[in-house]
């Protein structure tokens, strides 16, 4: 589940959302196929919401698509972009609607969707073949008589457009460096929230001083600044002590680092955005702020999260206080997207030298007394097994689109999150569980048997069935456990439940990692108040 740099090429409108559905946190079959899939996936979801919202307010579709443009924000040129879409391609979209042809043969007809060897039956809407191909040559006639044509109609990709290529070229740069894009002081951490700044590290301070950041140890007591960040500085005018010494002297600091995937992260698209009878400015108020945080909300997450309901290893051996570590690669070792998915999947002898090599790196930058949890695989034959006779948000309106439908698509296509989990195919299913055990031993075998001067090392079991059982005596359901967009990663309360479950377990066991509570948070907190995490 990699960071989702290539949706960043596609700034407009849903197609960047949509392309998250395919490919944004996992990795898929590299190559032009990739880039093609992502496309139609962009497409397919888009057309189909333009579609909804005519019906669903009763409208025609070019006021749909006006409506459509109208919900998105000024922000990152979401609206202007979304126009400029219908401008291009507003009136054959109209026609080929019109015309009653579903969103897939649509994409297809304008090319968004590219009919080759590989991906020449990919649909998302039911058709039997015969009438697949007579719809597609009916619509492709529809364009050839078009008088309206203002692009050409090969190969599309959005930011080959002249009005995006220059956007899509400086998110795609910003994306891929690994420290925050604002970072004044260059201590790789940030005063803005997205673009991997403090939604992702903790929140710098001072962005003029480098000296000055989270999770060091406090310089002279913090008489003069807060150099840690932690909100706490100055000296008591009742008795002279610095108020860091008096509240922190002992309290045994840590930070915390996730060293994961988009699971981990948070990755979520929210259904509204996907639904057309829930669709509204206000739904897609936080779309930039989604969107610069890469459709993640790590701020929000179960083990980094600081809100109510990271990448690359910022650590000063001598400076900083120690941290908890959790490695927890949930779906990047077992799931790809690739027609072949288990010649692309991490085989045990490659998961022991990779987590190998982090632990080595780990150890020449933690500061001593630090420790690091080693979090197994997932067994994610759940997700089939709860979703795939389920309608998805695309499909809730006129019943057309189940999971399994869903997931088919996405495997065609060759951007599925996760083509051995979310297959038909029950042996593949349970091949894909089959190596994610062999992996999660792997680690616990690490964990066991390996020792490091810096840290010391655990291994906890992805028990995700514990989760499942605790939330159905709650009276739930499996399924609410997953986001719905994506139908494969968990949701938020999945995520509450799981981080609820780390800690306790963390806490019985091996309650020296946490070190104890500070006697004195409440008086740090008259004095100092909540200042939203730092």
């Amino acid at each position: 589940m990699k960071p989702p740099r290539k949706v960043f090429k596609t700034t407009l409108l849903f197609l960047l959302l949509s392309h998250s559905l395919a490919s944004v946190p996992y990795e898929s079959q590299p190559g032009a196929s990739s880039s093609h899939g992502q496309n139609c996936v962009g497409c397919v979801v888009v057309i189909s919401l333009i579609e909804q919202l005519a019906e669903v307010h009763n409208s025609s579709v070019q006021v749909a698509m006006e409506r459509l443009c109208s919900y998105l924000p000024e922000k990152l040129f979401l609206k202007p972009s979304c126009y400029f879409l219908v401008q291009t391609f507003g009136s054959d979209i109209i026609k080929l609607l019109g015309e009653a042809m579903k969103a897939d043969v649509v994409c297809y007809a304008l090319e968004f969707c590219k009919q080759d060897a590989v991906q020449s039956q990919c649909h998302l809407y039911s058709l039997p073949q015969e009438a697949w191909k007579s719809s597609l040559e009916k619509a492709r006639q529809v364009l050839r008589k078009s008088s309206t044509m203002k692009y050409s109609r090969s190969g599309h990709n959005i930011c080959s457009l002249p009005f995006f290529t220059k956007i899509c070229q400086k998110i795609e740069l910003s994306m891929k460096k690994a420290v925050p894009f604002k970072d004044g002081d260059s201590d790789k951490y940030s005063v803005f929230p997205t673009l991997r700044g403090y939604h992702w590290r903790g929140r710098d301070c001072n962005d003029k001083d480098k000296t000055v950041y989270p999770g060091r140890r406090p310089d002279n007591w913090d008489i003069h600044q807060d150099s840690n960040c932690n909100g706490i500085w100055g000296i008591d005018p009742k008795d002279g002590i610095p108020y860091e010494k008096k509240f922190c002297e002992g309290s045994q600091p840590k930070g915390i680092i996730l060293l994961g995937d988009s699971a981990g992260a948070h990755f979520h698209i929210p259904p509204e955005w996907l639904t057309a009878s829930q669709m509204s400015v206000k739904s897609f108020s936080n779309l930039p702020s989604a969107l610069t945080d890469e459709l993640n909300w790590p701020q929000l997450s179960g083990v980094t999260g600081f809100l109510d309901s990271t990448s690359g290893l910022s650590r000063n051996q001598a400076l900083d206080h120690p941290a908890i570590v959790i490695y927890a690669m949930i779906g990047n070792d077992v799931c790809n997207g690739r027609a072949d998915t288990i010649p692309g999947m991490t085989t045990p002898e490659q998961m022991y030298a990779n987590v190998m090599q982090t632990l080595k790196h780990l150890n020449s930058h933690l500061p001593n007394g630090s420790h690091v949890i080693l979090y197994g695989l997932p067994d994610g034959t759940f997700l089939w097994d709860s979703l795939h006779n389920r309608y998805h948000p695309l499909g809730q309106l006129n019943k057309d689109v189940t999971y399994a439908q869903f997931f088919s698509f996405l495997s065609c296509l060759q951007v599925s999150p996760c083509n051995g989990w979310m297959s038909s195919n029950k042996t593949l299913r349970a091949l894909t569980s089959e190596r994610a055990e062999q992996l999660s031993n792997i680690l616990k075998k690490i964990a066991t048997t390996k020792t490091f001067a810096n840290f010391d090392l655990f291994y906890m079991d992805f028990a995700f069935h514990e989760i499942i059982e605790d939330w159905q005596k709650r009276g739930g359901q499996p399924w609410q456990l997953i986001e719905p967009v994506d139908g494969f990663h968990p949701n938020e309360v999945a995520s509450l439940l799981l981080a609820n479950r780390v800690w306790k377990k963390i806490q019985l066991q091996w309650p020296h990692v946490l070190g104890k509570e500070n006697p004195f948070n409440s008086q740090i907190e008259e004095v100092f108040g909540d200042q939203g995490g730092h």
